[in-house]
Formats: C-alpha cells, sequence, structure tokens
C-alpha cells in the first residue's frame, strides 16, 4: 500500500526543481504516492522533463498561488486563499492524504496548520520539533524551534508531553529523558519560565531529568529538550551555521597539504560518513506537533535529498500515528485542565 503524501511544489528558495527531484527520488525509493501541489501546468510541463517516460506515482494537483518567503505570514494566509499550502492542507484535513511537507515560509506553513487542521484536543499551542544528530549515535529531539516565541509554564509542559511521545513512537526510544533547556542544571536556574516548568514536569509521570544545558543537545544525555521557541530558535540556527563551519574547516584541512590530500583520499568515505551525520537535509523537516493531521516543515534550502526525506518523515509520522496517540493522552486530563495532571501511562 502506498502512503499518500502532499507536497508544496512551491515553497523551497528554488522551487519547483528541487521539489519535482525530491518526489521523483521519494516514489523510486519509499512506498509514497506524491501529490504535488502548485500551477498545474507549469509542473506538468517540468515533471515530464525529469522523467521522460518513466511511470512513477505522482500527482499534480493545481493551486493558482504561492506564498513567498518574504511575505508576511498572518497576512499571506488571510489572502491567499488557493496557495499551494492551504490546498496541501485542505487535503490532509479531508483525508484525501496522510501527511503535507512543505519548505517554504515557515510562519506561514505553521499559521495555515492551525488554521485549517486546528489544534489537538487539550493543545494550546502546537509545537515545531526537530531531530538532532548526538556523539552516542541515537537522536534527540528539540522543541519549540519556533512556533511560539512567547510561551507559558504550562506551554512548556504541554511541549514535554508531546516530544515524550514522539521519541517513544518514532525515535523509538522506550523511556525517553525529558529535560528543560536552561542556563544550569541546578533547579533553582534559569529564567521565570524554566523554574514555573520545572515542578510541572516533576509532577508529570515521564522520566524528567530536570534543567539540561545547551551541551546537553548534542552529547546525548538527553532525549527530549524542552523550551521556548525564541530560545529553540536560536539554537538551531547557530548550530547549523556551526555545523557548516565544521566542515567547511574540516575540508579544507584536508587539502592543505600533499600529506594531508593523501590523508583525505585515504579518509574519504569517514568524512562523508561525517557529513552525512551532520547533513540536516538527512532529517528531511520538523513536525509541528499538536495538529490535527500531520504537518512536517523543511528549510527554504532544501535540496532534492532533504525534500525526499521530508516526505519521508511525513508517511513515518502519519503510519506511527503521533496525533492519535496526542489526542489520546491530552483528552484524559480533568476537565478543567489541570496543569501537571495528565494521566499519561507510566513507561
Amino acid at each position: 500500500m502506498l502512503i499518500d503524501i502532499a507536497l508544496d511544489a512551491m515553497g523551497s528558495d528554488k522551487s519547483p526543481e528541487p521539489e519535482l527531484r525530491g518526489a521523483i527520488l521519494a516514489c523510486r525509493q519509499l512506498p509514497v504516492r506524491v501529490h504535488l501541489i502548485g500551477p498545474q501546468e507549469t509542473l506538468r510541463r517540468s515533471l515530464s522533463s525529469y522523467l521522460d517516460g518513466e511511470r512513477l506515482p505522482i500527482e499534480i494537483v493545481h493551486a493558482s498561488e504561492h506564498i513567498g518567503m518574504e511575505e508576511k505570514a498572518a497576512h499571506a494566509v488571510r489572502a491567499k486563499k488557493d496557495s499551494s499550502m492551504r490546498v496541501g492542507l485542505k487535503l490532509v484535513r479531508d483525508k484525501h492524504v496522510a501527511g503535507f511537507f512543505t519548505a517554504g515560509n515557515t510562519g506561514a506553513a505553521m499559521a495555515s496548520a492551525k488554521m485549517v487542521l486546528g489544534a489537538l484536543p487539550g493543545v494550546d499551542r502546537p509545537a515545531l520539533a526537530i531531530v538532532v544528530p548526538t556523539l552516542s549515535g541515537t537522536p534527540s529531539i528539540l522543541l519549540d524551534v519556533g512556533a511560539n516565541v512567547d510561551c507559558k509554564p504550562q506551554n512548556l509542559e504541554q511541549f514535554a508531553v508531546m516530544g515524550e511521545l514522539y521519541a517513544r513512537s518514532v525515535l523509538k526510544i522506550s523511556r525517553p529523558r525529558v529535560g528543560i533547556l536552561s542556563v544550569g542544571e541546578e533547579e533553582s536556574k534559569g529564567n521565570d519560565l524554566t523554574r514555573e516548568t520545572y515542578p510541572l514536569l516533576k509532577q508529570l509521570p515521564i522520566n524528567f531529568i530536570g534543567n539540561v544545558e545547551g551541551r546537553d543537545i548534542y552529547n546525548g544525555n538527553c532525549d527530549v529538550i524542552v523550551c521556548d521557541g525564541f530560545v529553540g530558535n536560536v539554537a538551531l540556527k547557530t548550530s547549523e551555521g556551526l555545523t557548516r563551519l565544521v566542515r567547511e574547516m574540516l575540508k579544507a584541512s584536508l587539502t592543505t597539504t600533499v600529506t594531508a590530500q593523501v590523508g583525505a583520499l585515504l579518509s574519504r568515505k569517514a568524512f562523508n560518513a561525517f557529513k552525512r551525520r551532520l547533513d540536516p537535509s538527512e532529517y528531511g523537516g520538523a513536525p509541528l506537533l499538536g495538529v490535527r493531521g500531520v504537518c512536517i516543515i523543511g528549510h527554504g534550502s532544501s535540496n532534492d535529498r532533504a525534500i525526499m526525506n521530508g516526505i519521508r518523515v511525513a508517511a513515518e509520522f502519519a503510519q506511527a500515528g503521533i496525533n492519535e496517540s496526542i489526542a489520546r493522552e491530552f483528552t484524559q486530563r480533568p476537565d478543567p485542565p489541570l496543569s501537571g495532571a495528565f494521566n499519561l501511562p507510566i513507561q
């Protein structure tokens, strides 16, 4: 059985070329049917030139508008009712596809998802989660990385629950360690938000390990790192810059001398493996947790491989039933809701 995934063909910085190539890669390597969303005639002509007669499970769904990277999200979402984002998310809402992926305007994607799909019962604010590599070899989850720049303690409490579910269901970590990103490990450290969130997470039946610091994002000591969207986005963008710096410096160091050039040839396989571990295109995209449907958001600079992996993540997310799990556990909250009173199964 093929899994139907809607792809915003007009999202990335260089659209629609990376999307078309990524869709072709996905359909060759994954059990998916891709629904390309965008201007029908343009996509049909370009797709035909890439396929050259090859038959793949790719369909085109017309959308007459698209939202650019520089557009203000709130205005664009309201004004462009036939945007490729909105059309794709409607396919998710109406159960025509299992999930949606876009490498477009992040703010517009989140606003469109909230408007078209709506939040799950019991979720005040959806959160954007990313999977990051660690020294231990097991990836960790960082959330929120930009959906909510201003948060209350109960928001972080909900992020912890959703991230813990994601780690169990998708990363297959049996008892994820959950921590709050702060400036020190002691309970008293941090700002008002982290200090007020700490006791709420202590009451949850999850494996809460307390405060964690920035270095713990990548050392493998914590599986789910919770923070507000402002801090998370700064951490994400800083990490992206550092990753590129390390790759380029290492590459330069391996090619500066004759001896190094020989070493570079001998270590090319190891260097390529190193690049893959740090390459954001291998991780596909960030799921928007807490909405009524699967919405994965990728980077605007996504190449064809990143698009393919975004489609893969959307399919895996749908198969794992993350949204259904979040809905079940949040609807077990008392009415009226009480902070820290989730009736979650103890793992």
